[in-house]
């Protein structure tokens, strides 16, 4: 088991697992809306009321298309729903600000590299083939996690993206998820992380980590609801044909905050 490294988790997991393996909180999948501590995205909901919020998505070889894309639609779309028009432009970051070819083999271009990225109010951090593993290994890149994701506003990781947050050390104050084979690979990594189960994503202080795949689209509609207001993100889910909230109630979250 790998030793967390001087930015890894300082949280002490809480609760004890029910049915899986020790180290992992356990909430049931009828959990909602459960409190599980942090501060609200008030300031940048109030932001949002004066001017155009920011969301770079980190991008690298490898990356999966879901997990990519299903937040990017769903950011991207706040510019046709927003009051005023003032939304949230999204664009790509990657390493180099070259190209990346995802791990379903689209290649996807980047508008920026890390070296020229311009303000960033929502870190957007997909799970990619290497985020569990050798991305973490790219001390440049987990540096510029760390600084670029700390004086974010708002972050959000899907699938495996957690692991970069984790590595970067932006949620040794939170609970989180990630994709749920990974659990333990997660909880081995970092075993004083506060790790959360059986939740489509965790919603703590300023992060939001997802399980990923079409969970995706959960985290990032929720993103919109706490930022701009149910009626906005209603807006956007009429456009994709995804309902808000979801009205069979099948999508599980632990939630520190409401707007």
């Amino acid at each position: 088991m790998r030793k967390p490294g001087p930015r890894a988790a300082t949280v002490l997991l809480t609760l004890m697992l029910v049915g899986c393996q020790p180290g992992i909180a356990n909430e049931p999948a009828t959990a909602t809306g459960s409190s599980v501590g942090g501060e609200s995205l008030a300031a940048l909901a109030k932001a949002a009321e004066t001017r155009r919020l920011s969301a770079g998505f980190l991008i690298v070889d490898g990356v999966y298309n879901t997990e990519l894309t299903a937040p990017y639609d769903v950011l991207q779309h706040t510019l046709y729903h927003a009051p005023n028009e003032l939304g949230i432009e999204v664009f790509t970051v990657s390493p180099d600000g070259q190209p990346v070819t995802t791990a379903e083999g689209l290649t996807i271009r980047a508008d920026h590299s890390l070296a020229e990225a311009p303000r960033i109010d929502i870190l957007v951090v997909p799970s990619a083939e290497g985020s569990r593993d050798r991305d973490l290994e790219r001390i440049d890149m987990v540096a510029w996690v760390a600084d670029v994701g700390g004086r974010a506003g708002a972050i959000l990781s899907l699938c495996w993206g957690a692991f970069v947050l984790a590595e970067a050390g932006l949620l040794d104050n939170a609970a989180c998820t990630t994709f749920p084979k990974d659990y333990e690979t997660f909880a081995g990594r970092f075993p004083q992380l506060d790790l959360r189960i059986n939740v489509s994503f965790v919603h703590s202080g300023k992060a939001i980590t997802s399980q990923g795949g079409a969970r995706s689209f959960d985290a990032a509609m929720y993103l919109v609801d706490a930022l701009y207001g149910v009626d906005v993100a209603r807006g956007i889910g009429s456009g994709l044909l995804l309902a808000w909230p979801p009205e069979d109630g099948s999508m599980p979250y632990l939630s520190a905050t409401s707007r």
